[in-house]
């Protein structure tokens, strides 16, 4: 009896009302399918609500597998669940790395590409026409498998010589251009920005010779480099020794220039003495023949009797020895001077005898 509820009774404390629960049910299941995460597989990401476009990206939408033209910026978007599918498409620079790819040489020499990195970018207005001819795995196609591709190609017309050391500096470029050339002709919307190419792997008893050879070039190099160094020493020491010939030669010259300068100076100083003294000779010289002409002229006006007799008793008169006795030293004299003079001492002694005898 006590077990049994009356009708109409109210319900235990316990219990849930069942429109309660199926509230509660129904807003877990919407919150879950809303909050799934975009990084989820294709099944969860088709039963979202809300779903978030990182930035760097454009979303994409499929519906009933059919690609759309609805292309979405970055941010939050969203979309009918289960009907429609979403997918993030980067439209940045992106870095596809592709890694492991053998190639066999123009020898046969298999080598190993360990990792080429292809920086790339599609183009956001090119992202429907690019998606719906490749769809999103895009770059497998054009990068991926396009650089095994190249590599095969490129290492089956090059030696292991080439490929490892004479043309390796080349390979970047190369795959550059092979790559963008097919992007620009067949998917114009990306475009391949730069390519890095690692060393390849070769076999170790190759790699061994290589780095042998390497150590050769390389004491050939130095060997090389010493000789430029001397050689350079030599032409430094040689162009010092020119440089010091010629200074000397230079200074050499400026000395004797300077004494030739010092002796045709001193020529000339005297030359100018010497016609200087010429000059006054020749006047001297002239001055006395003049003299001597006038004082010729002179004396031929003076050589007159008178003049000589004066002349004469002047030399006697200032003769003052006077000899005595028989014998008298002879003399040359001019007669008529003597004649003369005779008769002037014989008056003269007359007048004296005279004056005596008045006195």
């Amino acid at each position: 009896m006590d077990s049994q509820r009356p009708t109409g009774a109210s319900p235990p404390p316990d219990s849930t009302p069942p429109s309660i629960s199926l509230v509660l049910l129904s807003f877990i299941a919407i919150a879950a399918i809303v909050l799934v995460p975009t990084g989820s597989p294709s099944l969860l990401n088709s039963l979202s609500i809300v779903h978030q476009v990182p930035e760097g990206h454009v979303g994409v939408y499929w519906r009933g597998g059919a690609l759309l033209k609805t292309i979405t910026e970055p941010g939050f978007h969203t979309k009918m669940p289960f009907l429609t599918q979403f997918e993030p498409v980067q439209v940045t620079l992106q870095t596809d790395e592709v890694t492991d790819i053998p190639c066999g040489t123009k020898g046969g020499v298999m080598i190993v590409f360990g990792k080429i990195e292809v920086v790339n970018r599609l183009h956001k207005e090119s992202v429907y026409e690019t998606l719906l001819n490749y769809g999103v795995h895009y770059d497998k196609t054009w990068i991926y498998d396009k650089i095994h591709h190249e590599i095969n190609q490129f290492c089956s017309s090059h030696s292991l010589q080439q490929v490892y050391i004479d043309v390796f500096d080349q390979i970047d470029e190369k795959m550059k251009d092979a790559l963008q050339v097919d992007c620009t002709r067949y998917a114009p919307g990306i475009e391949i920005i730069g390519v890095r190419v690692t060393k390849p792997n070769i076999p170790e008893s190759i790699r061994r010779n290589f780095e042998q050879m390497e150590e050769e070039r390389t004491k050939v190099l130095i060997a090389i480099e010493k000789q430029k160094v001397s050689e350079e020493e030599a032409e430094t020491a040689k162009k010092m020794a020119i440089s010091e010939a010629e200074k000397n030669a230079n200074v050499s010259k400026i000395l004797m220039e300077q004494k030739l300068l010092e002796k045709d100076s001193a020529r000339k100083q005297e030359e100018i003495e010497n016609a200087m003294y010429l000059a006054r000779e020749k006047s001297l010289a002239d001055a006395d023949f003049y003299r001597v002409i006038r004082e010729a002229e002179a004396n031929r006006l003076k050589l007159t009797p008178e003049f000589l007799e004066l002349k004469f008793i002047e030399s006697i008169a200032n003769n003052t020895k006077i000899f005595f006795g028989d014998k008298i030293p002879n003399m040359i004299l001019d007669q008529r001077l003597l004649g003369n003079f005779l008769v002037d001492e014989v008056s003269r002694g007359a007048a004296i005898k005279k004056t005596k005898a008045d006195i």
